[in-house]
């Protein structure tokens, strides 16, 4: 018996390279960076290496009614503000809110209310802390926002699984709609915690680029003179449903998520598994369950955060699993690292590179990293005809997710 399949039929981002898809994608293909100084006083305050990030091209409180924003987290916001794009995107679907699930992972959350309402705590008392609090702070805040916004009855679920939430939350969709729980569910992934602790954490642990001087070309995945990432923050939604159903309602279809595959390291808190053994397990199984050989696979969107182990965990993982041959991108020299949202945004990128036969280049890589040995797109956009594409991301905790689109 084979598995229905599921299609892609509405797509939504906010991201450091614009307030929606249409934009972000423009953006990456122009070869744009979101990547600039950060706008605030507390770098310099906390004396932190790290001053510079992704932040988001279009503030969400722009696009919100002002009662919505005050009452959201700005990872609530953002979340909110891609899946109605994804929404509408996709037609609005009419169904029984039964059959109809959300699934919207974070890797942190509400940090930015849990700081800002301690600090009241601690300084003003306890008649200015927000009874919005917890409600803020709580990491399922993105998902249960969405799901309220929609009318959800048919499951809201947000996996926090670090920086391979927003693919795990696509991949979750998949097992939903398999299992036949629901026809359609909004599935994607929210972040935005460009503030002092998160970023003061990451560079005590030294994970962060601190090329403050050039901001735009921080961000070098694959290139031997990567030093770290850049923390980045948006969101970025998918609308997935059951074939039969979307062609039911003559939905337009971006593509088909043919197959997901998860794995988990077992080796460190915060490392990669260096030989890249899990991640590979992972991208195997997405190859697999989509039906396909590693030789059908022509694209390959890269996690490449730019840090100096985890790229050539991730290079090994791609050629032990699928090849050398796969064109090779790595959004985050754009984007930034976006943590939960990342796999999210980037399934994305994926679906619109086969959907239009190019896939966008790898800014900075002046020099690849010989340990790589993979093509990997730089300079300008390629142009490619695509039978199959895999997605991967990868987490702190050893979490690794693979998606597999075709067109």
């Amino acid at each position: 018996m084979t598995s229905p399949e599921v299609v892609v039929t509405g797509l939504g981002a906010t991201t450091p390279l614009g307030g929606d898809v249409a934009s972000t994608w423009d953006a990456l293909l122009a070869g744009r960076s979101g990547v600039g100084p950060i706008n605030a006083d507390w770098p310099e305050r906390f004396d932190l290496p790290v001053r510079i990030a992704a932040s988001l091209a279009v503030e969400p409180t722009d696009v919100l009614a002002r009662v919505e924003a005050r009452r959201w987290d700005r990872c609530e916001q953002v979340a909110v503000v891609a899946a109605r794009e994804a929404w509408s995107d996709a037609g609005a679907p009419e169904l029984d809110p039964e059959r109809l699930g959300v699934v919207v992972g974070t890797g942190i959350g509400g940090a930015s209310t849990l700081l800002a309402q301690d600090d009241l705590l601690e300084t003003a008392g306890l008649r200015k802390v927000s009874p919005l609090t917890v409600p803020m702070l709580m990491p399922n805040g993105p998902a249960a926002w969405v799901g309220l916004e929609l009318g959800s009855k048919g499951g809201v679920h947000a996996p926090v699984s670090a920086c391979a939430s927003g693919a795990e939350a696509i991949a979750w969709a998949y097992r939903m709609l398999v299992a036949g729980e629901v026809d359609v569910v909004v599935a994607g992934g929210a972040e935005a915690v460009i503030t002092a602790l998160p970023v003061a954490g990451f560079a005590q642990a030294r994970t962060m680029s601190t090329r403050n001087d050039e901001p735009e070309r921080a961000s070098r995945p694959f290139d031997t003179g990567r030093d770290g990432f850049v923390l980045g923050e948006g969101a970025g939604m998918m609308v997935l449903e059951r074939a039969e159903f979307a062609a039911a309602r003559g939905a337009k279809v971006y593509g088909r998520l043919a197959g997901i595959g998860t794995s988990a390291d077992a080796h460190h808190i915060t490392g990669p598994e260096p030989t890249g053994e899990g991640a590979a397990r992972a991208i195997r199984k997405a190859i697999r369950t989509a039906g396909l050989s590693p030789e059908d696979v022509g694209h390959v969107n890269a996690h490449a955060t730019s840090t100096p182990v985890g790229d050539v965990a991730e290079a090994a993982a791609i050629r032990s699993a699928i090849g050398e041959h796969p064109v090779v991108t790595a959004p985050k020299s754009a984007l930034g690292h976006m943590l939960g949202a990342a796999g999210a945004v980037e399934a994305i990128v994926t679906v619109l590179s086969l959907h239009h036969e190019v896939i966008p280049q790898t800014l900075n890589l002046e020099d690849l990293d010989p340990k790589v040995q993979l093509d990997v797109v730089a300079d300008e956009p390629r142009k490619a005809g695509l039978t199959a594409a895999v997605n991967d991301s990868f987490g702190f905790g050893g979490h690794n997710v693979a998606l597999a689109f075709t067109p």
